[in-house]
């Protein structure tokens, strides 16, 4: 009795050991495929830049470019006449719209400040204005459409019109200044210095 017994233990323990083998093979098999997927990636890259809106220097001055030219001994009922060439030198469109004009003095006197103080008007030529010698005179050999009324010499972001703003499309401008026939002697002896700031705006935003 004795030896059966131990036979039959040494038997017993035998499939359990395989047992316990086998169990922890399977789990590391199933580990494995747990952490096991498929995957791919692909890629691309993309250039992106921005571009720009300016307008070209007024200055130095020159035929299309009189601005910065100064005016003496001026009198009542003179007019200074000044062209000027606006020319957006961006990349992209600015809004015709949105073009404005800030004039301002940085020297001052009643010649920008008096009741019967300069005025300006701005007209534009299709074609680039003929200019006499100076003091200049222009005269327009295409179309002359007004971009600002009579207006006194000073203002802050005042609207043009009839301003193309098309890269490298020049707008051909005449510049006018008046001092009015109503300017008494209190006007005399007067200087003023004027600054002009043009300034544009981009075109609305659109897809690209």
């Amino acid at each position: 009795m004795k030896a059966r017994f131990g036979q039959l233990r040494r038997v017993s323990v035998a499939p359990m050991m395989a047992t316990v083998g086998l169990i922890g093979v399977t789990a590391a098999v199933v580990g494995g495929l747990a952490f096991a997927t498929f995957t791919s990636t692909t890629s691309v890259t993309q250039n992106v830049n921005s571009g720009t809106v300016a307008f070209a220097s007024l200055t130095p001055s020159g035929t299309g470019q009189r601005l910065s030219v100064a005016a003496t001994d001026i009198a009542p009922g003179d007019t200074i006449q000044r062209a000027v060439t606006l020319t957006n030198t961006g990349s992209i469109n600015m809004d015709a719209s949105a073009v404005r004009l800030t004039t301002s003095a940085t020297t001052s006197s009643l010649l920008d400040t008096g009741g019967n103080g300069l005025t300006m008007t701005i007209d534009k030529c299709s074609v680039a204005w003929t200019e006499s010698a100076f003091p200049y005179t222009y005269t327009c050999g295409g179309t002359t459409t007004t971009v600002l009324a009579s207006s006194p010499v000073i203002g802050t972001n005042v609207a043009l019109a009839n301003i193309v703003t098309t890269p490298a499309t020049p707008n051909h401008l005449r510049v006018t200044l008046t001092l009015p026939t109503a300017a008494d002697n209190t006007y005399q002896n007067q200087t003023s210095v004027i600054s002009y700031s043009f300034a544009g705006t981009q075109r609305a935003g659109t897809d690209r």
